[in-house]
């Protein structure tokens, strides 16, 4: 193949991937990436700051984010951000820039007594992955809200035994995006006191979901448009069962 085709089949420009990374309320990209936990819609942090204080509802969808506190379901999406200060040139510095002329406007300078240096008050850095070291923590991420419900027999032989399988006390969850069904697989195995060697299915809309699956990726070729929480169903795993 000619380098030069090979090339050329690489180049994306940038008014096509526009949608995705510019705020529907602003209309500029996105700054401070900011995510209702509710919806996965994605905003700038101060305009969706800004838009909740006066509605309760998601501005791109109208989902009601929450009826008293609605900033409690914000999330940065700091990976988001990186993606959009890589995409667009010069963005973060000329942001960086803007935030630094803006605080010095305000004071934030502060000269010390005389015979000692100036000390300059830098504000923090904008929120990205980049200059945030713990950034890849689950504690950082968006999350998402679920509704694991028991599905099929409530019990199994095991070993010569029956072996129940309860309801959980607590079947709402609201945990990272990144979270992987064997993850959730590992939860209700401590949750329910199931021996080890006996294996769970966990559905979504009738299709039993792979381990490597993330909670995201579930949620936006399965769940997207519809109510929250997101609904799963649990059951113990049988021999002729395969993954979708």
């Amino acid at each position: 193949m000619n380098p030069t085709c090979a090339e050329e089949a690489l180049k994306i420009r940038i008014r096509d991937i526009n949608p995705h990374i510019v705020c529907s309320l602003c209309a500029g990209y996105f700054i401070d990436a900011t995510t209702i936990t509710e919806c996965l819609h994605t905003f700038c942090k101060t305009c969706i700051v800004k838009y909740l204080q006066t509605s309760k509802h998601c501005p791109q969808c109208n989902l009601k984010v929450h009826e008293t506190h609605p900033l409690f379901h914000l999330r940065a999406d700091r990976t988001l951000q990186d993606i959009v200060y890589k995409l667009v040139p010069h963005l973060l510095e000329n942001e960086e820039k803007r935030r630094e002329d803006f605080n010095k406007s305000r004071g934030v300078v502060t000269p010390k007594k005389p015979g000692k240096k100036t000390e300059i008050h830098t504000p923090p850095k904008l929120s990205t992955i980049i200059n945030t070291p713990d950034g890849h923590k689950f504690a950082q991420d968006e999350h998402i809200c679920l509704c694991l419900e028991r599905l099929g027999p409530q019990e199994r032989s095991h070993c010569g035994q029956r072996v129940p399988l309860r309801q959980l006390e607590k079947k709402f969850v609201r945990c990272s995006i990144r979270v992987l069904i064997s993850h959730l697989k590992a939860m209700l195995h401590k949750k329910l006191s199931v021996p080890p060697d006996l294996k769970f299915d966990i559905l979504c809309d009738d299709e039993v979901q792979a381990e490597e699956t993330s909670l995201k990726q579930i949620y936006l070729m399965t769940w997207y448009g519809k109510e929250i929480p997101m609904v799963l169903f649990y059951r113990f795993a049988t021999d002729d069962d395969k993954v979708s």
